[in-house]
């Protein structure tokens, strides 16, 4: 929607006749407007939001590109479910459902209690090697996806990971989807020292030079992952059944670029929580044209950050909502 059409024009109007300087509240207007916007209402709804943390194994993990071991994906699962992770102590503190969704764990199904299983396969290929899923793969996590993001009647959404190597996936991934180079893309991951760190580049760059210039859906095919591709679905899903999607940090961030890569019109619904520290997350937000709404030195992934901006949509939506014009208090408007 343009700022030229009738509704856009009353949006503007109601904020700027706050008891308040215009413009004064800065990007509070801008996050209030892009919500009213979203859901097409001059009064929106921001009470409830949940959080899906997405997990996933990846075969680049093989490569030794990441400080931590593949079994620990399914052990932080299980921390998630158990309620003992940084996401659960936010979602608990923010006031938001969490659930847990196996999109492609290594390893037999764990079968544990309250996760959700929609696991696509056991953790995707190398793909240094060739292909990290077939495009049957791919379409099946983003479809999934689709179905998950817009399901139930939450105001916002978000989405965190799990899945050891996925920094690797989403520098690779932003790579090709962007042609940023992997100089700029790849960083330290779970806390790498320098010499994994160079490790990690150039088992990326053998990979990246595996393909050339790539589709979106095939860049999602030959170097994502599935707690990745399911993402990019539910956000598509979620902007589709008009949810505000609240962006995380690096790898979700690969999600929302390929998202609207293959969905442009799922942009709008997208609200950039935070700058992530991890080193290539400016570039993909620059890709986006985003402007995150904090910057905390964040770098732990799961959904943490979205979180942490939660509370900013509802203070947002409240101003819009709640606060007094000039007429309404009384209050002299500038001259």
């Amino acid at each position: 929607m343009t700022l030229e059409t009738p509704f856009a024009e009353a949006l503007q109007r109601k904020i700027d006749l706050k008891t308040k300087p215009v413009g004064s509240l800065g990007r509070i207007e801008a996050l209030a407007a892009q919500i009213a916007t979203v859901q097409n209402s001059l009064s929106p709804r921001m009470q409830r939001c949940q959080m899906t943390i997405f997990a996933a194994d990846h075969g680049i993990a093989a490569e030794g590109v990441s400080a931590f071991p593949q079994e620990v994906t399914q052990q932080m699962v299980l921390n998630y479910l158990a309620g003992g992770a940084a996401a659960n102590a936010f979602a608990r503190s923010a006031g938001v459902e969490l659930r847990v969704v196996d999109a492609g764990i290594a390893g037999d199904p764990m079968g544990a209690e309250g996760l959700i299983d929609r696991r696509v396969g056991a953790g995707t290929a190398s793909f240094l090697t060739g292909p990290a899923m077939s495009a049957a793969q791919c379409d099946q996590a983003l479809e999934t996806g689709r179905a998950l993001g817009g399901e139930g009647d939450w105001d916002a959404v978000a989405f965190g990971e799990m899945g050891i190597g996925n920094t690797a996936t989403a520098a690779a991934l932003g790579h090709k989807l962007t042609g940023v180079g992997l100089d700029v893309l790849v960083g330290r991951g779970t806390g790498l020292d320098d010499a994994g760190l160079s490790h990690k580049r150039a088992v990326l760059e053998r990979a990246a030079a595996r393909t050339g210039d790539l589709s979106p859906a095939q860049a999602l095919a030959e170097y994502g992952g599935f707690e990745i591709a399911m993402m990019a679905g539910a956000m598509q899903g979620a902007a589709a059944a008009g949810k505000v999607v609240i962006v995380d940090g690096f790898i979700a961030t690969s999600a929302a670029l390929a998202a609207v890569r293959l969905a442009p019109e799922c942009r709008g619904a997208m609200v950039f929580a935070h700058h992530s520290e991890e080193q290539g997350h400016g570039a993909l937000l620059e890709a986006l044209e985003a402007k995150p709404l904090l910057s905390l030195n964040l770098r732990l992934g799961e959904g943490t950050g979205a979180l942490l901006a939660w509370p900013l949509l509802k203070a947002a939506t409240a101003m819009l909502n709640e606060m007094a014009s000039f007429d309404d208090a009384g209050v002299t408007g500038p001259a």
